[in-house]
This record gives C-alpha cells, structure tokens and sequence, in this order.
C-alpha cells in the first residue's frame, strides 16, 4: 500500500534498485548463526538464567542437518543506489530469515518463494523478492565440515539416529528452522540413519536465495522473473542469453510503468506484464488478496481489519514465510485511505524476538514451527493481542472491542465478490493444486519446471497441443518469430554463439493452456488483479460513506506550516465532538475508538499540510472520491442514516485493469547481449554462476528512457532546492512530525542492522518515554473532556461528557495500563499484565497478614461531618481485588484488571493503588527485567503523578458499565433530635431508587441503633439498614416510612444517608420533617430527593477535589418546605419566584436536549432543591393565609382540595353546564387526579400530595389547562390575600407561557414517585 510514498518523490523510475544472491561462503566455510545465538542469550535473559553460558558453545543437541548457519550476502548488483543505499544485514537476514539449512538427497528440495519489506527511518517502503533453491555443494571442506559436526552430534546423543529427537528448547517453540516445514512423508522415508550424513554416500544440498529489491511490490512479476532466472540455470540446455543480460535489463532498463499504464518486459523465457494505477484509482498492491480470505475466511479477516484501525497489537504466525507476508501487506493494503502508523514487521526474525516486548500498537509476522502448540508459545502482553494463526485458519481477539459498523451487510457484500471468484467466504486450506516455485501464491501462479523433465518431452506436449489447436497466442506469437519473422538472422547467430537448440526455444510459454490469447498464468494473474480490486473497492467505499463531510469537522487554526508544526501539539485539528453528533448511533461505538487512533491523527494532520504542500497520494486519491459522490449526492449525503450503501463502482474498476493488461502501453528494451568477456560465467546446469560484476555496477548510458529520467530528475531537484527556501527545513518539520507522534518513526520498523545490547537498551528507552509521553497526553485528554463541557455549556455547571467518548478514554487508559505493565515483564500469570502483578502482590499481602496481627492495609479514610454514622471504608487494593473476585460475571483475567482500574478510577483512588502496589519493590524486581518502564523511578514518579490529577473529575465508570452486579449498601436514617425511644416504637421502613432500578421495600428490623460521637462528643443515635441488591446506578430518591404503631411513633428526620459499599459514594437524601399522623402536613411516608455528598476536604491525596456537581446549583442553600418548623420566616420575593420557576423549566429543557444517554435524573429536576415543584410550591405560597390563630396548619393541598369540592358541587348543581366544553373536561380531569391522588394507599402526607399532583400534570400536560381553573375559583379569595401572585392575571399568563415549552417533551416519571396511583 506504501509503496506508492517509496516510489514518489525521489526515487527514480526504475522497476527494480539491486539484484541480490545470498548463500554459503566457501572462503569463510560453516559459522554458526550469530543471531540465533544472540537470540539464545535473549531468551535466557528473559528466563532469568545466566545469558552467557546459554549462549555459549555450539548446540551438539540438534542434528547439523538441522541447524542454522551463517549466510552472507555473496554478491549484490549495483554496489549502491544513491536514494536507496544497500542495507546488508538486513537483506541478508531478511532473504534468509533463518540462516543457511542444508539437505541431503534423501530430503525434499522444493525451491521456496517469499517477500519482505523494509521500512525506511522516513516511513518509506523497499520490497524485496526472494526465490530459494538448493544447490548443490562442491567445496569438499564444507562437506567434511560436516561430516565432523554429525559425528560429534552422535558422540553427543548416541541415541538420536532417528530425527524425532531435535530439540525443543523454548527457542525450538518461537524460531523455527526450514527443515521442519517439510512434509511427514518425505521425513518418514529416510533410511534407518536418516537425518544423518555420510560424506561418502550422501550428496549434501545448500540454501541458495535470489533477490530483487524494487520500490514498489510488484510481487507477480518479480516471482516470474526470479523462476524463469532459476529455470534458465536448472534446464538441460543453457538460456538464450548469458544470465548477465537479463539482470542487466531489468536493473537499468525495465523502467516503473506510469501511472494508470501498463509494462511488457522479458525474463529468460516469457514475457512480463505489469501494470500501475492510474492517478484517481487506489494505489497498487499485487500481494493476492483473494489469497488472504482463503486463508482466514470473511468472517475472521473483517475482525482482523478492525482489531488493525482501533491500532491492537497483532501478531501473524504461519510457518510460511510468504504466507505472513501475504496477510500483512493485505490488511494493510485495506486501510486506504489511512496508513499503519506503528512498527510493521511482516517477517519477525528469531534474533528480533525481544520485540514482542513492545509497549506500543505493532503489527509483525511470526514463524511458527511445524507441529509447535500455540499454547506453548509464551507472548510477554496478550491483554490486547490479537492473534492470526494463519495456517489453522483462525484468530484469537482481545476482549471487548466495538465492532465494525454494519459488520453483517459489509461481510454479505464481500462474500459475493469471494463467490463471483468462485471462492469460499467461509476460508479454509487453500487450494491443493499450489505450485512449487511459489509455495502459496495463488493457485495456478508460475510453476518452476522440474529440473528432470526432458525438452523433449516439453515439446512432444507442445505438438500435441498444436494438434489440439490450443496454441495460444504468445505461444504462437513466440513460434511465429522463428519462423520467417525479419529478426530470425539474428536469433540465429545468437543461439549459435550461445549454443542454443531452436527445439528449446521452441518450446518456450508451455505452461498451462491458452485461454482467449492468454496464457493460463496471465489468466490467473489477471483474476487476481480484478479480485483484488474488487475487494478493496468494497473497503474504500465504507470509508468513502463514513467520513464523507470529514472536512467540515477539520479545525484550519494555523496562518502557516511553521506556526502548525510549531504548536502541532496544542492544537485541536479536528472536532471530534460534532463529527460524532452527526453520526448514525449505530456506528458511534467503533468511531469514538477509531478517531482517537495515530493512523486518523496523521490523516487528519495530512489534510490540513495539504493546504501548503502537495497533498499526499492517498489522501488525494480518497478526496476525488467524496468530491466525485457529492457531485452524484445532489442533496446531502444519506447522513446520519445507518442504511448500508454498497459499493456501485466495482465494474468499472475491474475493466480499468483488463483494459490496462490487454492492451499494453509500454514495452521496455529486450535483454541483449553485453558487452562482457565470453566463456568467463561458463553453464553448468544446477549451479548460478558468479556473474560478471563491472558489466552490472552501471547502466547504459544511452538509452533514452535513462536520459529522460535524468532530466525530470534534474528537474525534481531543481524544484525542491527552490521549494526549500521558500518553505520550512524538511528537518525540522521531520522533528516536529516526529514529536507529534507518539513514537516517532523511528520506532516504526526495528533496526536489523545493529543488534547489539547497547541498541536495544536504546530501543527500550524509547519505548519508556515514549509510554510516559502517551500516559500525559491521555490524563490530560481525559481531564479537558470532563472539565472542557463546563465551558461549552456557558458556565452553567455541567460537567459531563457524552458517555460513549468517555467509555472510549477509559478503555485506552485500561489499554495503556496493560501495555506499561507487560513491558520487560518475566513472570506471567494469564492473558493480563497488571492482574498477573495484583495478584502476585495479593498472596504476599495474605501471607505476611497471616503471620503478623491484622494490621490496616493502606490509609483510613478520615470521617466528616456528613458521614455521621457511616464506619469509614479503608482504601485497600486487596480490598477492591475481592470486590472483583466476588464478581462471577467477569470471567477473564483481562476483564478482572479492566473492572479493577474502573473501580479505583471512580473512587479516586488509581494513583494511591498503583502507588501502594509498586512500593512492593521486591516483588516489582523479582517480576520484571531491568529496562521495564515500571524499574525506571524518575518516569514511574511521574507517571502515578499525571493519574493522580485524574482525582479532581468524578468517574462513574465502574457503576455504569457493571449494571448487573450485586452490591451491598448502608443506609443510615438520621434524627433531629435524641429521640431514640419514638423511633423504636414504630416499624420504619425504606426503598432505595436509582437510575437503574430500585431496591424495593426494605423493612428495616427493629433495635438496630447505633451510638456515635461528634467531635465536641455529643451522642448521636440513628437507625442503620444493611441491604444488598442489584446495581442501582446513581442513587436518585429514597422512599422512608413507618406503620406508625406505638405509642410514640412520631419521628422528625434530619436526613437519610446511603452507601454503596464497593464504589464508596455516599448519597445525602436531606428530609428536616416529621414523619407521623397528627404533625406537620401527617404524612407517614416521604420521598427524598438525593445528592452526591462531598468527600470532606480534609481528605488525603487531593481525593476530595472534583467537579462541581450536576445534579444542583452548588451555592445553593437547602430548600427547607415553607410550612414546616424552619421555613415560615424565608420569604422569597415575588421575583426570586418567578427567576426560580424559569430555571427550573430551562434546566428540564436542557435535560432533553441532551443526547439519551448523558442525561442524568429528571427526578432531580422536577422534585429536587431547585426543582420544579419547589418553585411552584413557592408560587403557590406568595400570599397564601396558611398560619391561623387557635387552628391547624393551612397547606396548598387544603386549598386545592376546596377548590375540587366546589367545582364538583358547582357541577352537581348544573353551574358548570354553561362553560365552554374544553373547560368542563379539563374540570373533570383534575377533579380525577386529586381524588385518584387522595386514594392512594400510600400515607404521602400534603406536600407529597401536591408535589404528585404538578409531576402527573407535568407529565400528562394538564398543568396549564389546571392553573386557570384554580385562579377562576372563589375559593381563592378566602385563601389569599389581595396581593397573591396567583390571585394577577398577568402573573398567571406569563406562568403559564413558560410552562407551554415543557409540552415539547415526553417527561416519564420515576415508579418511586408514582407508586400506587390509579389513574
């Protein structure tokens, strides 16, 4: 997919920068593999066993047959390119991944194929091509060599004549060697010494690779290229021209097709065709991905492509090399138009293994070794590991991910594409008939012919074919220029220089038969090429659907690049809040995770340099393609609908490579003799012959295609040095790129080169500061969403952000956490990092709590004033541990340490435990290697340091996700006054409600009084409950009662207090009234409306700062009811009232212009302190003659209840008869709801009656149509005074106005408030 940024710029039009061999050096004979050893001394660091004597000495355990040697880089074509300097080591490891392996006759000898990429420090991709073969050896100092190292094995293991006995040492079960791929059968077929060697009977066969090295991945013409070079050396008659010209050719004269054209160039044999995108069209990618859905299935690759976009860890494992490759650059390639941000190492070499270390998202490949167990293989993280067990056809995922959005219809539309290819969507064993050359490219691709098939017979199939008339055309086209075509002459001469029989070249293109003028290997290629298309265009075009007003969402806040790359950091480049409101809901989930990921970032940040720089090729291509739907969209496009759009362009993308592969654009120079020294690279069939290198160090300096390349270049450099003056140093924006990513691109792809202990104590470095950059970037992106809403909501106290983003936050906090803590990790429980340490921390504690008397675990939490009655609950981790233990519904340990950061999140508490946790420092070293980011004190400081501030925001994280858990809590019923004896006589009783559900009725048992002290030591008795239910959410109201029985059974409570006693949040439902018959407005029950209380400030680690709260106005006194003891000297004023019913109407409406989920309790709103009811009460009560002298208490009720009587003696007596119809129902109505309300079962006293009465009209919209009923009464001239506000009709009117706008909104009452009402 890169390819495209490889090629641009730059790098010159040439297809391929260096033809490369690698193999056995017979100067410096057999050396061991220095990197398996270096592997070997990191795998006994990582166990914990002395590292030098592990390494140390040769490995007699393991047959010689079955080792890994040295091989080098035996020689390399040009020496080097000036853009693309030849990088040794890491060509040589990466064409022979595991070293040089040797075989006898007796073993199977197939010639192998795979790629490899190299990432460049600037991002930049070079891919390479090998073709491994086995040649055999002549230098009789490597065969006695060996012949010694098998005799010393067997003095070693007299045992082991038999080759089951290789060893499997740790190393055996991660680094593989080559032989073990082999078939059983060709290992069962051995003689009784088999896996031996005999100098004097066996033959002894070496790895010999091939190599082309190019800036973009056409992968099939370099694996036609190579076959037909190794063809030419194993057929029985020499090729038509010295092997110099071919290689020649393709280095200096084959040049990269244009874009949107197509190539036709020679090999030794065939012709090759290749062809390149044009401009508009996605970039290319030839690895077959139809290929990639056989191996996994549909079903499999779309979770693999979406662990790939949230940027998970991901490991590929397959015992082909060519196989990793093949999954890799097509997931990848899949992403358009964004790019893998992060380490990329397809093909992980043994010696690199340490780099599964890596605390950052990667995506690496892994050769497994036949028959090895997955179960064996020991990953240091696996918390957000997914794991593609590519040749068992199957995926491990981490744990709770969002998935892709419209993931059933998406899967539908590709498994039609799959099925039109006639391959199954279900995924599986490839097709059987895969070729050797290629080992699993596609089925069908270029078999390499056998060495042992005669010409003879190549050309009795040939005229057998003719017979048939299945000649096909470049069978035929070949034949007809033998035969009378102009330049016969000069093939002649040239075969006869050569010494080539005509009868070969004749049979040249015999493979498979013809089809429509096409070979069956140009058929296959095309298939795969209109495939591989469709399916991508099913990708692009979710993407295209997604993100299609992406631009509106981009915030352009820089004058200039220097001013953006300058402050790239502070700048908040795209509006992650609107895009997401704009969104359908259904894909909220995946685009919350997806927009906080480096691959959108670096999208995001291309977008807007493009306004000064060229715009990069992807994003370039995906912007034509949103202008292009706009165009077609004349209205906007389907937003916020979740309907699937499939993608309408899949013909025409498939024509476009046909047409391109039919009808050929360019055809580059043919392969020609060279001006060299004849006789000096002398044939001899099964052997590459050492070329001649001053023939191959340069190119031609004629041609004109290389003088036109050299122009544009000079024209390209030309325009960057002005370009350089005018813009920023490319240096400098290459730091700032550089700091604006997490990790750097350094970081993206391990060096191969330099392996030595001192760079990977380096990388390691890097990885510790880059995870304490990431842990400050995430605290701080956490507190400026929490705190960030109070702004946007002009100062109006809310706090809150949407629950779906702060999900998001926390779940890549949980992620971070995992990764920081299996950084140089040792010793591993489980899949979880953090949960493995906890645990181990958990059985020390228990152990050293069993040998000393119980001692306090962590500091007590101090007691405040609010929590009278409360024992104080001890900030323990083991503590929170059980809590999570206890909880049967998480069954994973990586589940377990997720709940556990919840929880200590929501307590305020995750610095202070993580703290407590690493002071244990034993146990951290006894856990973890050296370099580990948890042994580094200066950075481990700092980081606890930035969780810290996570304190001053309140997290409900822990309660709104675990809904379904059983949690005990503490209700505590406080008194006014020492009235211990009253409240025994009585049956009290009460019911807790939350946001997601209620306790139901908890009688609470009789005699369970406590005695506590103050701090001036004055007694304090209370009531306490103990329950345990079902999660409540945020508590919201309590019911409290009692059956007033006794003799004294009146109470006056000050207030109830709740505890939730895993979480630790304390609800104060305030009261300040008499429960009982006979006093205050003779109400048994009540329902109390709760707020959070406030941890005292006194409280250690800065837990008691937080977020002023939602649920009220914080400099607001309690609202005391106006008729009981406390309340008759307030007198608001009648403006205050009015002030007060606007906000509590405007707060209502906020409520519903909040997104569902974020919307707190409209109980709060509506019966809360500066609720509706309060302030509809105050109305009621301006003016109101409630206080008589010699006689009881008047409340509002009363006088609502005298108006009913009269309306319904009015009606009887046919007064009402002459009023307007509307007026007459809604007379009925409210006579309805008072008398429903008064024979209720529930004992709510008169305030509790009125407060049911305005919710029911609030919720069934009457309370304007009730309001003007009671005005009109003349009940309310013996009630209330002259200056009543109820009594101006302006007054009203306006009430009534505000009122109106709350019948826009579908209010639902709590079951708490309503209960026991029959309407």
């Amino acid at each position: 997919m890169s390819g495209t940024n490889a090629a641009s710029g730059a790098a010159p039009c040439r297809f391929a920068h260096y033809f490369v061999i690698c193999g056995i050096d017979t100067e410096t004979g057999l050396e061991p593999d220095e990197l398996a050893a270096l592997y070997q001394w990191l795998e006994a660091d990582r166990q914990g066993r002395d590292p030098d004597t592990a390494a140390a000495g040769e490995n007699f355990e393991q047959s010689p047959l079955k080792r890994t040697f040295k091989s080098k880089v035996l020689a390399h074509y040009p020496e080097n390119v000036e853009w693309n300097p030849f990088d040794q080591d890491a060509v040589n490891m990466l064409c022979m991944p595991k070293g040089l392996s040797f075989r006898t006759q007796a073993d199977s000898r197939e010639p192998q194929f795979h790629s490899f990429l190299i990432t460049r420090e600037d991002g930049s991709r070079t891919y390479g091509f090998v073709h491994t073969f086995y040649e055999e050896v002549t230098s009789p100092q490597i065969c006695s060599a060996m012949q010694t190292l098998y005799q010393m094995h067997q003095a070693e293991n007299p045992s082991s004549a038999t080759p089951s006995s290789s060893s499997s040492s740790s190393m055996d079960s991660l680094a593989s060697s080559l032989d073990e791929a082999d078939s059983p059968s060709s290992s069962s077929c051995r003689s009784a010494a088999c896996g031996g060697y005999d100098a004097s009977r066996d033959t002894l066969y070496v790895s010999k690779a091939l190599c082309l090295i190019t800036p973009m991945p056409f992968m099939h013409g370099c694996l036609r290229f190579l076959s037909q070079m190794h063809r030419a050396v194993t057929a029985a008659s020499p090729p038509p021209l010295p092997l110099e010209s071919y290689v020649h050719n393709i280095l200096y004269e084959v040049p990269l097709p244009p874009p949107g054209r197509s190539l036709k160039f020679h090999g030794v044999y065939e012709p090759i065709v290749c062809q390149r995108p044009g401009p508009g069209e996605l970039p290319l990618a030839d690895f077959p991905l139809g290929q990639t859905f056989t191996l996994l299935g549909v079903e499999n690759l779309v979770q693999l492509f979406n662990c790939t976009l949230l940027e998970m860890q991901i490991l590929l494992y397959s015992q082909d090399y060519q196989r990793l490759m093949t999954v890799a650059e097509g997931i990848t390639t899949l992403l358009f138009p964004f790019q893998w941000q992060h380490v990329y190492v397809p093909i992980l070499p043994a010696s690199l293994l340490h780099f599964l270390d890596a605390p950052v998202p990667y995506l690496m490949g892994l050769q497994s070794k036949e028959g090895t167990d997955r179960s064996k293989l020991e990953l240091p993280q696996e918390a957000n590991l997914c794991f593609v067990d590519i040749d068992n056809h199957c995926i491990e995922l981490p744990e709770d991910f969002p998935q892709f959005p419209n993931k059933p219809e998406f899967i539908q539309e590709l498994s039609e594409v799959l099925l039109r290819y006639g391959i199954s969507p279900v995924g599986g064993a490839p097709p059987t008939s895969v070729p050797t050359s290629s080992t699993t490219t596609t089925p069908g691709s270029v078999s390499t012919r056998h060495p042992g098939l005669k010409s003879q017979q190549a050309l009795r199939e040939l005229e057998d074919d003719g017979r048939n008339g299945n000649l096909g055309g470049e069978q035929l086209a070949v034949l007809e220029l033998l035969q009378g075509n102009a330049t016969l002459e000069r093939l002649q001469a040239l075969a006869k220089r050569t010494g080539v029989r005509v009868e070969a070249l004749r049979g040249v293109g015999g493979e498979g038969e013809a089809q429509g003028g096409r070979t069956a290997v140009e058929e296959e290629e095309l298939r795969n090429a209109k495939l591989n298309v469709q399916l991508r265009e099913v990708f692009a075009s979710r993407f295209t659907t997604m993100f299609a007003d992406y631009e509106a969402f981009v915030i352009q806040s820089a004058p200039d690049l220097e001013s953006w790359l300058t402050n790239r950091e502070q700048m908040h480049n795209f509006d992650k809040a609107s895009f997401l409101s704009d969104q359908p809901e259904p894909y909220l989930p995946f685009l919350s995770h997806f927009i906080e990921t480096q691959m959108f970032a670096t999208f995001i940040d291309n977008k807007i340099m493009s306004q000064w720089e060229e715009k990069e090729p992807l994003l370039r291509v995906f912007d034509g393609r949103i202008d292009k739907a706009r165009l077609y969209n004349v209205r906007a496009p389907s937003l916020r609908s979740s309907n699937y759009q499939r993608c309408t362009i899949l013909k025409e993308s498939a024509q476009a490579i046909e047409q391109r592969l039919m009808k050929i654009d360019h055809t580059a120079i043919h392969p020609h003799l060279l001006d060299m020294k004849i006789g000096q690279g002398k044939y001899e069939q099964g052997f590459f012959p050492k070329l001649q290198s001053d023939v191959l160090s340069v190119g031609p300096t004629n041609n004109k295609w290389s003088n036109r390349t050299a122009t544009a270049q000079r024209r390209k450099d030309r325009h960057r040095q002005q370009t350089e003056h005018l813009t920023l140093d490319n240096d400098l924006k290459e730091k700032y790129m550089q700091e604006a990513r997490s990790l750097g691109k350094n970081l993206r792809q391990p060096k191969l080169s330099d392996l030595s202990p001192a760079v990977i104590a380096q990388t390691n470095w890097k990885f510790v500061e880059g995870l304490l950059k990431e842990c400050r970037m995430k605290t701080k992106r956490m507190l400026v969403e929490k705190m960030g809403r109070e702004a946007v909501e002009l100062g109006h106290g809310e706090a809150n952000i949407t629950g779906l983003e702060e999900n998001t936050l926390i779940a890549s906090l949980c992620d971070l956490l995992e990764r920081i803590w299996s950084h140089g990790l040792q010793v591993k429980q489980g899949k979880s990092a953090l949960w493995s340490h906890l645990l181990h921390y958990q059985a020390r504690e228990e152990k050293l709590e069993q040998q000393e008397s119980p001692v306090s675990n962590g500091p007590e939490r101090r007691k405040s004033e609010s929590s009278i009655g409360m024992p104080s609950l001890r900030a323990s981790v083991i503590q929170d541990m059980r809590h999570i233990q206890s909880m049967g519904e998480i069954k994973t340990d990586v589940g377990r340490a997720r709940a556990w950061i919840r929880l200590s999140l929501e307590k305020k508490l995750l610095s202070q435990h993580l703290k407590q946790l690493l002071s244990r420092q034993a146990l951290t070293k006894k856990l973890y290697k050296r370099y580990a980011f948890l042994r580094c004190e200066e950075e481990k400081e700092q980081f606890l340091f930035h969780l810290l501030s996570l304190n001053t925001v309140d997290y409900f994280c822990f309660t709104s996700v675990f809904t379904t858990i059983m949690i005990p809590y503490r209700a505590v019923i406080i008194p006014i006054k020492k009235l211990s004896n009253a409240m025994t006589t009585s049956n009290p009783w009460v019911c807790v409600s939350g946001e997601l559900g209620d306790s139901g009725v908890r009688q609470i048992t009789k005699n369970v009084l406590e005695m506590t002290f103050d701090s001036a030591f004055r007694p304090h008795t209370h009531i306490v409950a103990m329950f345990k239910c079902q999660n409540l959410g945020k508590l919201t109201t309590v019911q409290l009662g009692h059956d007033n029985s006794g003799l004294l059974a009146k109470w006056l409570v000050d207030c109830v207090m709740v505890r939730n006693e895993i979480t630790g949040h304390t609800y104060k439902f305030p009261c300040g009234r008499w429960l009982g018959k006979g006093v205050d407005d003779g109400s048994l029950e009540r329902v109390l409306i709760g707020e959070l209380a406030l941890p005292n400030a006194d409280e250690d680690s800065g837990r008691g700062c937080r977020t002023p709260d939602m649920q009220h106005s914080p400099g607001q006194t309690r609202r005391v009811s106006i008729t009981s003891m406390g309340g008759r000297g307030y007198k608001p004023t009648s403006a205050q009232i009015q002030e007060a019913i606007g906000e509590a109407v405007n707060s209502i409406c906020k409520h519903f212009h909040k997104p569902e989920k974020e919307r707190g309790s409209l109980t709060i709103l509506l019966c809360g302190e500066v609720g509706l009811v309060g302030a509809l009460e105050q109305f009621f009560h301006n003016g109101f003659k409630s206080a008589r002298l010699f006689q009881k208490t008047v409340f509002v009720w009363d006088f609502v209840e005298k108006a009913v009587a009269y309306m319904e003696s009015a009606d009887q007596m046919g007064d009402m008869q002459e009023t307007a119809e509307p007026l007459g129902l809604t007379c009925v109505s409210l006579c309805h709801y008072v008398s429903a309300i008064n024979s209720s079962p529930r004992n709510i006293g008169k305030d509790g009656k009125f407060q049911l009465l305005v919710c029911l009209g609030a919720r069934d919209r009457l309370l304007i149509q009730w309001l003007p009923l009671l005005v009109e009464c003349p009940v309310i001239q013996r009630m209330y005074e002259e200056s009543a506000l109820l009594r101006d009709r302006t007054t009203v009117n306006a009430l009534i106005a505000v009122l109106q706008t709350l019948h826009d909104f579908p209010i639902t009452l709590e079951a708490s408030l309503v209960k026991g009402i029959d309407l």
